[in-house]
């Protein structure tokens, strides 16, 4: 059965992209079928590449991944607001789970990235990626956190929006570690698998998308259930 898993920030700028990229970039690595979807992509003109764009190049030239985009509107702002201002449509959840299905059935990972965070709306009804999750049965949550401080009262409530829809946690990602963290950013890595209730599973590099081997780098910054050799007690260990 083919997994699916939201990739969802607690705020914008978290590095859900790179995040993203690098579970790919290891589950191609490991030959499973990876696709990656982009329910609604903001802030990038037609022609313009977007988040899965950066993924698939991130990922690899000639890599077999499949990317898919839905719906894309060119001002920054929240989907809603993005489609409203431009006159374009609105993400539908037909066509959403028909998506779903598609890449699900010749796929062994489907990796679907939000815009900004949990609750940000895509429609005037409210829809957002959590509806989109609780649509997919089985679907699982990877939060990308930022390390700094705030990130605790972030991070909590994403993780208390997800359980109130009886969703699945994976764990909770650093999606850019400051190569000189402060005080804060040191002890959140302690915290932050407890304000989320699920297990750290990586903290990505500030930067990460520059480095000169991408894939090498997700493998030393992700957790083994991501695909990685990561190892979140000995890296709390030396931040304490």
């Amino acid at each position: 059965m083919s997994r699916v898993l939201f990739v969802t920030g607690t705020g914008t700028e978290v590095g859900k992209t790179a995040v993203t990229a690098a579970v790919a970039a290891l589950a191609v690595r490991a030959g499973l079928r990876t696709a990656v979807l982009k329910p609604g992509q903001t802030g990038v003109a037609p022609q313009e590449p977007g988040d899965a764009q950066e993924v698939a190049r991130l990922v690899g030239t000639g890599a077999p991944l499949t990317i898919r985009e839905l719906v894309r509107y060119p001002e920054p702002l929240s989907p809603e607001r993005a489609a409203l201002r431009s006159g374009l449509p609105f993400l539908m959840v037909p066509q959403f789970i028909a998506a779903v299905e598609e890449l699900t059935a010749s796929h062994d990972l489907v990796l679907v990235e939000g815009a900004g965070g949990l609750l940000v709306r895509y429609d005037t009804d409210g829809l957002t990626l959590a509806d989109l999750a609780q649509a997919v049965d089985g679907a699982e949550l990877l939060l990308v956190a930022s390390p700094g401080l705030g990130t605790l009262n972030t991070t909590t409530l994403t993780a208390e929006a997800v359980r109130a829809r009886k969703l699945a946690i994976a764990g909770v990602v650093v999606g850019s570690w400051p190569s000189e963290p402060d005080l804060a950013t040191r002890c959140n890595v302690t915290d932050l698998p407890i304000a989320a209730g699920a297990p750290l599973l990586g903290a990505l590099p500030t930067g990460a998308p520059q480095a000169a081997d991408f894939t090498e780098l997700a493998a030393a910054c992700l957790a083994p259930a991501l695909g990685g050799r990561w190892n979140a007690a000995a890296f709390t260990a030396a931040q304490a």
